[in-house]
């Protein structure tokens, strides 16, 4: 048996960067803050985040940089060539669950229903 789940709730670093492509598919990156509950002083964990089909569509139009937002997805690592030609590579999380945790006056915290990704 093998498990590779992720959660993690947080706020988005960035509006997130949609790609649209000619097969239909879409596509959203986003980065996303962590804050430990230990120490508020710590600086947050930060996570490249990958969002796929309607889940990404539903990103790009409600998620802004600093909404609070929920997922659930699973971990990946991407290699990559860096600008100097050196062979790298770098934690993704591939989400297949959002959940629009903050509301239009984000203060209220009030919880709207999570939007999953039936192609994951």
């Amino acid at each position: 048996m093998s498990l590779n789940v992720v959660n993690l709730v947080g706020r988005a670093g960035a509006d997130p960067e949609v790609r649209y492509f000619e097969s239909g598919n879409v596509l959203c990156k986003l980065p996303l803050a962590v804050n430990r509950p230990t120490s508020r002083e710590e600086r947050p964990d930060w996570f490249n985040l990958e969002i796929w089909g309607k889940t990404a569509e539903v990103a790009a139009n409600y998620v802004k940089k600093g909404s609070l937002i929920g997922i659930q997805g699973a971990l990946k690592i991407e290699t990559f060539t860096n600008r100097s030609g050196q062979n790298t590579s770098r934690p993704v999380i591939r989400v297949n669950r959002l959940d629009l945790l903050g509301s239009r006056r984000d203060e209220e915290g009030a919880a709207t229903p999570g939007y999953e990704d039936s192609e994951f």
